[in-house]
This record gives C-alpha cells, structure tokens and sequence, in this order.
C-alpha cells in the first residue's frame, strides 16, 4: 500500500472522529437545552397559575405568595394577550428607544409571533364556558437559554477556525522543512557529481588525444557533458535561477534526440512542433529536465514498450508543452498527489522527479503543470503552461 493511501486513510479517521464529537457534542447540548426549556415551560406554568389566581382573588386570599411568584419573574420576556389579540400588559421585553406606539406595536407583534410558534399557556378568566373569555400567557425563550442554544455552534466554530490555523501551521512548517529537505540533498548530490565529472572529462581528453578516430569517444563527451549539466540543474534547486527568452522548439528537440539514443527501439516518440518558434522567458536547462522527466517517467509507465507523443503550440499568450503516453495509467484520486514528495508507483524510486518538477515549472517559472488526462490501462497526458 502506498503512504499517501495510509495518510488519506489517518485523514478520513481523524475527519469522522472530529465528525462523531461535533455531534456528540450537539446532541449534549440539544438535550441540556431541552431540559432547560421543559424547566422554563413549568416556571411559566406556575406563573400562569399565579395570574389566574390574581384575576379571580378576593377579601379572603392571600396575595403575599401570588405576588412573589408574580415578581419574581425577572429573566423570561411574558406577554399576556387578551382573547382579540390585544395586549394586557408584558414583562422582561425591552422598548427602549420607541414611541409608544411604536412600544405597543412592537409587542403586539412579539406576543402574536410566540402565539403562533405554540409558547403559551391559556387561562380562563371565568368559570364559563364561553370561548372568549380568557388571556393568553405567551413567553419568549429566556435570554440565557438563547445563549445555551447557540454557543455549542460558536464553541464547534472557534474550535474549527483553531484546527484549520493548526493544520496550516504544520503543513506550513511541513513544506518548509521537506523544501529544507530536497535542496540540501539537491546541493548535495551536485556538489558530489563534481568531482567525478572532473575526473571524467580528463579521461576523455587523454582518450581523445590517443584514440583520435574513436567514434565512441564524441558520444562518451556527450554523457560526460550531459552529467555536467545534470549537476548543474540540482545546485540550481533551492536558488532563483536565471531565466532568459528562450525556443521551446529547442528544448523539446534537444529532449527527443537525447531521448532516443537511450531507451528501447519498441518505444516510439513523436514530437509535434508549430512552424513558428514558440518564445517563453525561462532557464532552458531546467525547462528540459522536467520535459525530459516526464518522458523518462513515461517509458517506466509503458515498461519499455509503447507511444510517447509531446506536443507544442500556443493559447494566446501561454504556451503548452503536453506529454502523453501509452502506459498504465494513474488512478483519478492520484492526480494531485503524484506531485508530493515520495509519492511513487515504482517499485524503485524515490518520488522526487514529479516534485521537483512541480517547483521549477511552478515556483520558478511561475507556471502549471498537472496531470491533464488518465486513463487506468490506456495512459496518461501531463500538461505544462508556461
């Protein structure tokens, strides 16, 4: 199994634990705010009772207990309407600022709205049976139980904005440490290749000077050549390098014809090139490396054998380099991370070719690159814009 599949996996887990306690932590809410309501709904009740008992008080009750009851309702908003809707008085609602029609409108309405929401509670006024002859008790959630209903989403809220700054903060740090990372070894490898490369373009001089007519030798020159600019390119990672106009006709020439000399006769690579010279402002020999990996990449897909096709033309003021083959193809949940350090389908291999080259077309030439099409089976098409 590959690694970026075991940390999609700790990411799913991580997601759907996160999942199970926002709603656990929800339903504790929703169960302590029912609670809390059920607790106002029987204070409201008794409430009720008591104004029942005021409107039907005589000589010989006892309003002493009515009236602390009455009073000492301090924290849920009352409106008591009449039976044609009309208000009889309020308690615990704010009118500050209103005229007093304003006022009397205002809490018409409030007292209409918890009507109609189901929050009263009915009281007959006489022992009748008419149906007109009573007050509604209508009673508005308190302003600490709002509080309560609402602070488990500001709760889940703060945690989620800290969470998502956290897991910026580290994949900040991440990247910057694996940037660390690949331009240490990148310095570190050219700096290595030097000395050898040294050595070797001495043996071909003396080689040179002794077997003259060698035909072998030229093509030796070349690799040693070729050797110098790949250490070239890898103490270029890590620092801006210098980019000038430059023909990507060139570039993709100088890739096919490397190309060809060294992989299998039953790989094929066709080269689509506009008539005219396609101009961009970059560092040639980084350009060819991505090109020329994204080939070599390609022959390890098609396993030696198969089409390679680059293609080169423009869209406005961007030109497009896509290289298509005919191998086994990348699965759709793969397309954006084949480009993360360590990402491989290769038994061999360190997954740095595709990361690398996602800086140097992104990073440095402030371009894209992207996996454009794929097909399990069939192949893939990777584009690049510059």
């Amino acid at each position: 199994m590959l690694w970026t599949d075991r940390i999609r996996q700790i990411k799913i887990i991580l997601v759907i634990a996160a999942i199970i306690i926002a709603m656990t932590s929800l339903l504790v809410s929703h169960y302590l705010v029912k609670d809390l309501s059920n607790e106002e709904r029987k204070k409201m009740e008794t409430w009720a009772e008591a104004l029942n008992v005021l409107n039907h008080a005589d000589e010989h009750t006892d309003l002493s207990l009515v009236l602390d009851v009455l009073q000492g309702n301090t924290t849920i908003p009352v409106v008591i309407l009449d039976s044609a809707g009309n208000v009889g008085d309020y308690r615990n609602i704010s009118i500050d600022g209103r005229t007093a029609e304003d006022s009397n409108n205002y809490i018409t309405q409030y007292g209409r709205r918890l009507y109609e929401s189901g929050k009263y509670i009915k009281i007959n006024l006489t022992d009748s049976a008419k149906i007109t002859d009573y007050q509604l008790v209508c009673y508005d959630d308190s302003v600490l139980l709002k509080r309560l209903s609402q602070y488990p989403y500001w709760q889940l809220g703060i945690v989620m904005v800290f969470v998502v700054v956290a897991i910026f903060a580290l994949l900040s740090s991440k990247k910057a440490e694996q940037n660390k990372v690949w331009v240490g070894l990148s310095k570190e490898t050219a700096h290595q290749l030097g000395t050898p490369i040294s050595s070797l373009m001495a043996w071909v001089e003396i080689l040179k000077e002794n077997h003259p007519d060698d035909e072998l030798i030229p093509e030796m020159n070349k690799d040693v050549k070729r050797l110098e600019r790949i250490a070239e390119r890898f103490s270029k990672i890590g620092s801006l390098p210098e980019k000038e106009d430059g023909s990507l006709n060139e570039v993709l020439d100088r890739v096919v014809n490397y190309m060809r000399k060294r992989i299998s006769n039953k790989v094929e690579i066709i080269c689509s090139l506009p008539e005219q010279e396609v101009i961009v402002k970059m560092n040639e020999s980084l350009i060819e490396w991505v090109i020329e990996n994204l080939c070599k990449n390609a022959v390890d897909a098609m396993e030696d054998h198969g089409t390679i096709t680059l293609t080169l033309f423009q869209e406005r003021q961007t030109a497009v380099v896509e290289v298509m083959d005919t191998g086994k193809g990348i699965r759709k949940k793969d397309f954006n991370h084949v480009f993360m350090p360590g990402f491989t389908t290769k038994q061999r291999g360190w997954g740095l070719g595709l990361s690398l080259a996602k800086r140097i077309v992104e990073d440095y030439h402030q371009g894209r690159i992207f996996v454009k099409s794929s097909e399990l089976g069939k192949g893939t098409t990777f584009r690049i814009e510059l």
